[in-house]
């Protein structure tokens, strides 16, 4: 993460002046900056982790339009497959009911 800007020192002069004894207030700052530096995102933090998600998303995008294609190739496969299976299928049909009426 990128630091944050934190005046240690005019927030020490700050609570000093509020009454709380520097050796509180050095500890008290001590300790803020800490947490900003440790636990705050910054801007550029934020805009790093969306760049990753929108790669990852993209990535996810391209996997699912390639499992989608395949899908319609299989489908067509199938339609392709069952359609000649019936035409077979009607054609032995109607070979059969010719061979019936005219023996």
């Amino acid at each position: 993460m990128s630091a944050l800007a934190f005046d240690t020192h005019a927030f020490i002069k700050r609570l000093m002046a509020a009454g709380m004894p520097e050796q509180q207030a050095e500890i008290l700052a001590d300790q803020q900056s800490r947490l900003i530096d440790e636990k705050l995102s910054t801007k550029e933090d934020l805009a790093r982790v969306e760049a990753g998600l929108r790669s990852e998303i993209r990535q996810t995008e391209l996997k699912l339009e390639t499992r989608i294609e395949a899908a319609k190739s299989d489908i067509v496969k199938w339609l392709f497959g069952t359609i000649g299976f019936q035409t077979v299928i009607i054609i032995g049909a109607v070979i059969a009911s010719a061979r019936l009426v005219h023996p």
